[in-house]
């Protein structure tokens, strides 16, 4: 036997003719080239404006943007490892791979204590921050100011969904923090109502429209440029309140409530739907949300008195004691 291991059979091919290995580094540029006719096939639909936002649609709130950077900054980090991950795939790969010439089995590295840390503490600094900039923006995006310029009560039910204006509308009379339709909402988001706030509401059923655009469902009015706050209720079941373009989205749930802010920023009617399996018509409950001028908001709640949805729709389930006791202790 030669030392370097040239009379071993080599395999045989058809006919018995030897057969070569191609080098991969051969292969390489052909690997590269089919994955990127693969990546830009699967995108060719895709709007190049729209790539900074790595799916996300165009915020149109105050609060949105946090979400969007924060979504393009957890891309980035996952990017980065992602990167350095397949790197050292290919570099051990390309460069480690079996000899032609030498036979040997290359030395084993064991329980190299470093290398052992480094793939411990690594993904531990990941986490940490990620965990970071999570809390950091999800305390301030659930941050209730004092005293906000609206209130809408959104109440989900099977299968749809009820708005009612926590507003003082000209000509309606009553008091929200007193109305028996909303005494399942905790004193904490009772005690910022307006006072003698007699409200108006708008109840929506699945077959409803828009009427502009014909998009299935009830239509939530909402300001431009002024700061609304939503409390969330629900009659029955889980429920999820997700408007699309605010990026944000908050679950319905009964015998708890869920409260935000948003300021938007840009009119437009868009679109909403429930993001929680809520049962066999889950996927009918959608919504659209329309941001008009001040002015024109406070004419539609007009006309929701003149159509005589004066008042509020129920509300939901009455907290239960475990969140009641929760809610307390929060005051």
């Amino acid at each position: 036997m030669s030392p370097n291991g040239s009379d071993l059979p080599r395999s045989q091919g058809a006919g018995g003719t030897p057969t070569s290995r191609r080098p991969m580094r051969r292969k390489l540029p052909q690997v590269l080239t089919a994955g990127l006719i693969l990546a830009t096939a699967t995108g060719c639909s895709y709007n190049w404006e729209d790539f900074p936002r790595l799916g996300m649609p165009t915020p149109v709130t105050e609060e949105a943007p946090r979400i969007l950077s924060l979504w393009q900054g957890s891309w980035a980090a996952a990017l980065a490892t992602g990167v350095l991950v397949w790197g050292l795939i290919l570099w051990s790969v390309i460069f480690h791979r079996r000899s032609r010439t030498k036979i040997e089995v290359p030395p084993q590295t064991r329980y190299n204590m470093p290398i052992e840390a480094l793939y411990t503490v690594t993904p531990l600094i990941i986490v940490s921050v990620l965990f970071y900039f999570t809390a950091r923006d999800e305390s301030k995006l659930l941050k209730l100011s004092d005293k906000p310029a609206h209130t809408v009560n959104v109440v989900g039910y099977q299968w749809s969904w009820g708005f009612n204006y926590v507003e003082n509308v000209p000509g309606v009379t009553g008091d929200a923090k007193t109305d028996k339709n909303l005494a399942a909402i905790p004193d904490k988001f009772q005690n910022d109502f307006p006072e003698n706030a007699g409200g108006v509401y708008d109840a929506g059923i699945p077959g409803d429209r828009n009427p502009q655009n014909g998009n299935p469902g009830p239509t939530l009015w909402l300001p431009k440029g002024e700061k609304v706050r939503f409390v969330l209720t629900s009659r029955d079941v889980i429920h999820s309140f997700w408007v699309v373009p605010f990026l944000m989205k908050q679950d319905v749930i009964p015998g708890h409530t869920n409260s935000f802010e948003v300021t938007p920023t840009k009119e437009g009617t868009f679109m909403g739907k429930c993001a929680e399996l809520c049962g066999v018509d889950h996927s009918r409950m959608l919504f659209n949300v329309k941001v008009v001028s001040p002015e024109r908001y406070q004419q539609h709640l007009k006309e929701l008195a003149e159509k005589g949805q004066t008042g509020y729709i129920p509300s939901g389930i009455e907290q239960t004691d475990p969140a009641r006791n929760a809610e307390k202790n929060t005051l």
